[in-house]
């Protein structure tokens, strides 16, 4: 872990106002934690504009199971991606419905492609991708 070091910042008031709100919404135990967490959430994004930059993230995924084809699909994309895909979780939230979580880890550029081919299948309602430096950044 990096030694901390301190600086300071001027702000508006009411974005100082603003920013204390969004610390306690988001249950912060300090200004110090969110400025931390949105430094490292803006520059993971701009690593993601480098496509060669290492990421690990969740492709979470709401489907119907009974759309033709559908599963044979999401296995054979997860199967041709093995070097990857690390791990899946698979649960049944009603009859026809299920809900998939993939752990995915690898070039952002690749990462993204994967979750687009997966998002883009029929019958899939809802698709996010969540990715986050695989390096501790």
């Amino acid at each position: 872990m990096s030694e901390i070091v301190r600086f300071s910042v001027s702000l508006e008031d009411d974005l100082l106002e603003k920013f204390d709100r969004f610390c306690r919404e988001e249950q912060f135990a300090t200004r110090s934690e969110a400025v931390r967490q949105l430094i490292r959430d803006t520059l993971t994004r701009r690593a993601w504009q480098s496509e060669e930059q290492d990421v690990a993230g969740t492709l979470t995924l709401v489907y119907d199971h009974h759309r033709p084809q559908l599963r044979d699909q999401l296995m054979e994309l997860q199967h041709d991606n093995t070097d990857m895909v690390v791990s899946t979780l698979h649960a049944h939230l009603e009859h026809d419905l299920c809900l998939e979580v993939i752990v995915l880890r690898g070039q952002a550029g690749r990462l993204q492609e994967i979750a687009s081919k997966l998002r883009g299948l029929k019958g899939i309602f809802k698709g996010e991708l969540v990715m986050a430096s695989a390096r501790g950044e």
